[in-house]
């Protein structure tokens, strides 16, 4: 069990409004909130200086760089960055994906009073994403933009919206570039009055968000929306305190989670970020199991689809699962509802080994709440439980339909607004001042607040049927998700003015060729004999345990094309824009409800 780790047991305090709203507050205090980032490193360069704060691979072996000498070249980009024309109104846009030194700059930035914003490079690197790239630079007007390498990004350098805008390499920069290399000299420019002027309502980022509706927003993150949200995790977490925490981590920096949420966990509490160039995706996995091999993290961070890969492999490697469960305190998922049958392998191995079950947990939030809002801070029997809120977060629960709370937040880690966007901003908040997340959420326990709350899909992904049946279809979408793994990448439900509820299966290919299945693709669709049999199982178990139309699943399709990006169908962050989804494949759809069809799985039971 967990007790080896210092946990404390959830403890909420409720109260009931007459016209039935709910409000949630933990009864724990936060702790003291730093002033800013640059607090914290330069807290842990002078307190811990040889421990290791960033490190990424380097041939064999990694390129480690100690808190003291993040400290000494943090100073010395800062000094050049004041040098620049650059601010709050002329920020640095980051194009390209997680390195060392992509976090020095941005700490660097930070510092001194300059805001970053970091994209998905899959905006520079996919020519039918420049748009989306175009559309970020336009909307934050930065006043330098780095590239890990300036070659690798030519094409996207070169758009006209970079004109006179300078370029910043790590790589040896071209003619007209600035090189990274230089920026860790020094300058002589006094950095002390601009970084003393740091606080917390000063700008440190601006995050887009993922754009599934609608143009991505910029959210104005503020040095208080990070430091609070970490005081805000450290109280529910005492054990991050007890020794430095260690990962090994994917997650894009571009996103709040990785970004964040994770990076700023090692900085705030004198942690090691080991930058997995690997993630949960073909051709990368294996790099990621070699990461794994080499470090022993303290804490797991990953999507679920990640950890379902991740199991596979400590099944086969004992070697591995030595090391990964070795000193792991906490395997933390997010993005979606973890599979139980990946929660128990994750259990069963860590027994295997030997050694004290981690803390299997999730939190929840968005970019909007810097993220962190509810958190499972006590062991739990199961995955879909998102927790309880943190210390100094308000929740207020307006009750929907059969249970469901519209979920609302208030606290000092939520944003103040869109940048240059008044009327989304004052569309974002209701008029007690609370946050409108679009979620929405229900009790494990009406009864009793501290067994947490679950996600209950998006308000807005919702619909009806012909008969005027609602359905939850996010809801129903990750419970699908569960039940397919790892077979399905992701799935698309079906139905709107339609009589019955259908789904569109975009596999997991890689799950396919672990399993030797051949497959065929015909118009769209990915035809495929075994697979179509363990849906169509795996459906009719479904169906068994639907109690309503609404959750019945009638008929399926597997589609042989991922979502598109380029076409918008899909987010840099991998979700998904169901409406353009929908639109773009509307003669798909026609197909799945066509009983002339013999490409569809039809679930008879």
């Amino acid at each position: 069990m967990t007790e080896h780790l210092n946990l404390k047991p959830h403890r909420v305090e409720r109260t009931d409004r007459v016209d039935g709203t709910v409000l949630l507050r933990s009864t724990y205090q936060m702790g003291a909130v730093a002033r800013c980032t640059g607090d914290w490193l330069d807290h842990w360069a002078n307190a811990t200086p040889e421990a290791v704060f960033l490190a990424d691979r380097s041939g064999d072996g990694w390129r480690e760089v100690t808190y003291a000498q993040a400290q000494m070249q943090v100073h010395a980009i800062s000094s050049h960055l004041l040098t620049r024309d650059l601010g709050p109104d002329r920020p640095i846009l980051v194009i390209s994906g997680n390195s060392v030194e992509h976090g020095l700059l941005m700490l660097a930035a930070q510092y001194v009073g300059i805001p970053v914003v970091p994209v998905a490079e899959q905006y520079a690197l996919i020519p039918a994403a420049h748009p989306r790239l175009i559309y970020a630079a336009g909307l934050v007007r930065p006043g330098m933009v780095f590239a890990q390498d300036a070659a690798q990004y030519r094409d996207a350098l070169s758009l006209d919206v970079f004109d006179g805008i300078e370029v910043l390499s790590a790589a040896p920069a071209q003619a007209g570039q600035t090189a990274f290399a230089d920026m860790l000299s020094p300058t002589g420019t006094d950095i002390s009055t601009a970084a003393a002027a740091v606080g917390p309502e000063t700008l440190a980022k601006i995050l887009l968000t993922s754009g599934s509706t609608s143009d991505p927003k910029g959210v104005l993150t503020t040095q208080k929306m990070l430091t609070s949200n970490q005081a805000q995790i450290a109280g529910c977490l005492p054990f991050l305190a007890d020794r430095p925490p260690r990962v090994v981590d994917w997650l894009p920096w571009n996103h709040v989670f990785g970004g964040s949420h994770n990076f700023n966990m090692m900085l705030a509490n004198g942690g090691a970020l080991y930058l997995d160039d690997g993630k949960p995706a073909p051709g990368l996995f294996d790099r990621t199991l070699e990461n794994l091999s080499m470090i022993s993290g303290t804490i797991s961070f990953n999507v679920p689809i990640g950890f379902a890969q991740l199991v596979q492999a400590l099944e086969r490697d004992a070697a591995l699962r030595e090391t990964y469960f070795a000193e792991l305190d906490m395997i933390f998922y997010a993005g979606a509802s973890l599979p139980q049958e990946t929660w128990a392998a994750l259990e069963r191995l860590a027994r295997e080994t030997g050694r004290p079950l981690p803390l299997i947990t999730t939190s929840w939030g968005l970019t909007e709440t810097a993220p962190a809002a509810l958190i499972g801070h006590a062991p739990a029997k199961g995955a879909g439980i998102v927790g309880v809120p943190l210390p100094g977060i308000d929740v207020k629960l307006v009750p929907e339909n059969t249970g469901r709370f519209d979920v609302r937040i208030k606290a000092r880690s939520v944003m103040q607004g869109y940048l240059g966007n008044p009327k989304k901003t004052r569309e974002a908040f209701d008029e007690e001042g609370y946050f409108i997340t679009g979620d929405a959420m229900r009790f494990v326990d009406e009864a009793d607040a501290n067994q947490g709350l679950q996600f209950d899909g998006r308000l807005s992904e919702d619909f009806k049927l012909s008969t005027g049946i609602w359905v939850q279809a996010a809801n129903l979408r990750l419970d699908l998700l569960a039940r397919f793994a790892p077979f399905a990448q992701d799935v698309v439900i079906t139905g709107a003015g339609r009589d019955q509820v259908g789904a569109l299966i975009l596999p997991n290919k890689g799950a396919l060729a672990a399993q030797g299945w051949e497959s065929e693709e015909k118009d769209g669709i990915l035809v495929c004999a075994p697979l179509h049999a363990e849906l169509e199982k795996r459906l009719a178990a479904h169906n068994t345990h639907a109690t309503a139309r609404a959750t019945k699943i009638v008929n399926a399709l597997c589609l042989s094309e991922p979502a598109s990006m380029s076409e918008g169908e899909a987010t840099a962050k991998g979700n998904i824009n169901f409406p353009r989804f929908l639109e773009r494949r509307a003669a798909l759809v026609d197909l799945l409800y066509d009983e002339r069809s013999d490409l569809r799985i039809e679930i008879l039971h």
